[in-house]
C-alpha cells in the first residue's frame, strides 16, 4: 500500500512539475523579457523582407560567380538545427530508451521551429517568391511540370515531407498532456483552449491502444527522413561539378555534421529550460551528460568527414587540390580554420563526465559547435564559388547589411513560436515520464 501510494505522489509531482507550468508559469517576467526581445528580432526580420521584395535580391552580397550566398548558407544551418529533435524522439522512442521522456518535447518543438526557418529561405531566394509554388507538381492548364530529375525538386518534396511528419509526431505525442492540461485547468479560458486542441482525448484503453501504434509507425516514419532530407540537400551540391563540392562523400557527411549542430542546440536550450524554469528533478546531470556523449560521437563522425574531404581532394587531382589549398590559405581561409578550432577543439572537454555533466561547459561547447558549423557553411559554398573556371571570372563575397538583418530576424521568426510553446504548451512529456516513473517503481 506504501508503495502505491508513493508512485501516485511520484505522479503528482511529474504532473506539478509538467502539466502546471502553463497553467501557473512561474518565471513570467523573464518570459516577457525574451519574447520582447524575440518579438524585436521579428520586426527586424519583416522590414529586411520588406526591403527584399521592393529591390530585390541586389540588396544582397551575392556576386558573379558567388550567387549562392546567405541564404543558401542559413538554409543548410537551419536544416542540420533541426535534425537531432527528430533523432532523440524517434529513434530513441524505436529503441525504447527512457531517457528522451524529458527532452524530446522540446527538440521537436525545435526542430519544428528550425525547419520553417529553413523552408521561407529557398522563397525569399526566388526571383519572384510569389510564385514558389510552381515547383510543386499541382494540375497546371498550361501541363508544365517541374523536372523531377533536378535536386531541387527533391529539396521541395523533402523538406515539406520533413515538416509535416515531425508536425504530426510532435503533436501526436502531446495529446495526452494536452487532455491533462484540460483536466487540472480552473480557469475558463483554458479549459476551452486545452479541450480544442486535446481532440476529445478521454484515456481510455483503446485511445492508449490506438496511440502507441501510430505513435510507433510515425517514428519508423520519421527516422529514415532524417537521413534522406539532408542527404537529398547534399546531392544540391554534390551533383554539380563544381572543385570542393562533387564528392559522393558528401551524403553521409551532412547528415553526421547536421546531427552535430542540431545536437549541440538541443543541449543549450535543455540547459537554458533547465535554468528558467523548475525541471532540475526532470532534467538531470544524467541527460546532460547522454546530450554530451552524442554530441561528442556526431562531432567525431564530423571530424571523420573533414578529414575524407582532404584525402578525397589531393587524390582526386589538380583542381580538388587547388581548392583545397585556397580553403586552407586563401581568401577565406578564417572560415575553415574557424570551423575546425570551433567545432572540435572544444568538443574534447566532453571526454570527460564532469565536463559533459557540467551545464556551463556543456553550454559552452553547445555554442562553439552552432557558430562553427555555420561558419563550415559559408566555408563549403563561398569557397568553392568565388574562384571560377576562368581568373578572369574571379570575384570576392561579402554579406551585405540586409543579408545579416535577415538572418537576425530569422532569430525572431524561430524564436516567438518557440516561446509561445514554452508559455502554453508542456514542455515535457508527462505522460512517458510517468510511465518511466511506474516502469522504475516495478524495477524496485
Amino acid at each position: 500500500m506504501a508503495d502505491a501510494k508513493d508512485l501516485r505522489a511520484d505522479y503528482d509531482t511529474v504532473a506539478e512539475e509538467v502539466v502546471d507550468l502553463p497553467l501557473a508559469f512561474p518565471a513570467t517576467r523573464g518570459w516577457w523579457l525574451c519574447f520582447s526581445g524575440a518579438l524585436g528580432l521579428l520586426l527586424l526580420w519583416f522590414v529586411s523582407v520588406v526591403v527584399l521584395f521592393g529591390k530585390g535580391v541586389v540588396v544582397w552580397g551575392n556576386t558573379i560567380p558567388v550567387n549562392w550566398g546567405m541564404a543558401i548558407i542559413n538554409y543548410v544551418w537551419f536544416l542540420g538545427i533541426g535534425h537531432a529533435g527528430t533523432l532523440i524522439s524517434a529513434l530513441l522512442l524505436i529503441s525504447d530508451r527512457n531517457w528522451r521522456n524529458s527532452l524530446n518535447r522540446f527538440a521537436e518543438a525545435m526542430t519544428l521551429c528550425a525547419v520553417v526557418c529553413a523552408g521561407l529561405y529557398p522563397i525569399l531566394h526566388l526571383g519572384r517568391p510569389w510564385y514558389f509554388y510552381w515547383i510543386a507538381p499541382y494540375f497546371s492548364s498550361m501541363t508544365v511540370w517541374p523536372q523531377f530529375k533536378s535536386p531541387l525538386t527533391w529539396d521541395f518534396f523533402a523538406v515539406l515531407t520533413y515538416l509535416l511528419v515531425s508536425l504530426f509526431f510532435w503533436y501526436l505525442g502531446i495529446l495526452p498532456d494536452l487532455a491533462s492540461a484540460r483536466d487540472r485547468a480552473r480557469s475558463r479560458g483554458y479549459q476551452l483552449f486545452f479541450g480544442i486542441v486535446s481532440l476529445g482525448w478521454r484515456g481510455q484503453a483503446a485511445h492508449w491502444a490506438r496511440w502507441r501504434q501510430v505513435y510507433a509507425i510515425t517514428a519508423a516514419i520519421a527516422v529514415p527522413l532524417v537521413v534522406s532530407v539532408h542527404s537529398e540537400i547534399s546531392l544540391l551540391f554534390a551533383a554539380g561539378p563544381i572543385p570542393g563540392w562533387n564528392s559522393t562523400v558528401f551524403p553521409p557527411y551532412f547528415v553526421a555534421g547536421a546531427a552535430f549542430s542540431g545536437f549541440a542546440v538541443v543541449s543549450m536550450i535543455a540547459i537554458a529550460m533547465r535554468a528558467a524554469l523548475p525541471l532540475r528533478p526532470l532534467v538531470t546531470p544524467r541527460h546532460l551528460d547522454m546530450l554530451g556523449l552524442a554530441t561528442l560521437a556526431t562531432g567525431l563522425m564530423t571530424a571523420y568527414g573533414y578529414f575524407i574531404e582532404v584525402f578525397d581532394a589531393l587524390y582526386a587531382g589538380q583542381e580538388e587540390a587547388a581548392t583545397l589549398h585556397d580553403r586552407l590559405f586563401g581568401h577565406y581561409a578564417w572560415a575553415y580554420w574557424g570551423a575546425v578550432l570551433l567545432n572540435f577543439v572544444p568538443l574534447q572537454l566532453l571526454w570527460w563526465r564532469r565536463c559533459r555533466r557540467s551545464p556551463r561547459i556543456l553550454f559552452a561547447v553547445g555554442l562553439s559547435v552552432a557558430i562553427g558549423m555555420w561558419m563550415e557553411r559559408f566555408m563549403l559554398i563561398v569557397t568553392s564559388l568565388y574562384r571560377d573556371w576562368l581568373v578572369s571570372s574571379y570575384g570576392h563575397y561579402m554579406p551585405s547589411l540586409w543579408d545579416w538583418t535577415l538572418f537576425a530576424g530569422m532569430g525572431g521568426v524561430f524564436l516567438v513560436p518557440f516561446l509561445l510553446f514554452v508559455r502554453f504548451l508542456p514542455v515535457i512529456s508527462a505522460s512517458e515520464t510517468k510511465e518511466e516513473v511506474h516502469e522504475e517503481a516495478e524495477d524496485g
